[in-house]
């Protein structure tokens, strides 16, 4: 069985709904689009006329969103801000990567302290 697959079987019975409608209505718009692209990446950019890596990050975010919504974590308002940032062009992807590596370092820190106090 495939592991995603059996991440969603995991997931606590109390949530009801599938993993996939517990995301944001533009990402379930992107899912299908990929899907019907077959998952060609280079046919996402030109059908949404932005570039490779743009639909990347974006990919990226909506994979990141699903992960946690099979951990019953809620959405990183960070990701999604740096995302939306890319693209809508106003900054470049390498940007948005270190700006979240640093953020999600940040976080870790803080959960680290939490624990050893």
């Amino acid at each position: 069985m495939d592991a995603g697959l059996a991440a969603v079987r995991q997931v606590s019975p109390r949530v009801r709904e599938h993993p996939l409608l517990m995301l944001p209505e533009e990402d379930l718009d992107f899912i299908v689009q990929f899907v019907l692209t077959s998952g060609s990446l280079k046919e996402m950019a030109q059908l949404y006329h932005v570039s490779y890596p743009t639909i990347r990050i974006t990919l990226d975010r909506v994979i990141e969103g699903l992960r946690e919504s099979l951990r019953g974590a809620p959405p990183d308002p960070m990701t999604g801000l740096l995302a939306d940032l890319v693209e809508r062009g106003e900054m470049k992807v390498a940007t948005a990567k270190s700006i979240r590596a640093v953020y999600r370092a940040a976080l870790r820190r803080s959960a680290e302290m939490e624990k050893s106090q």
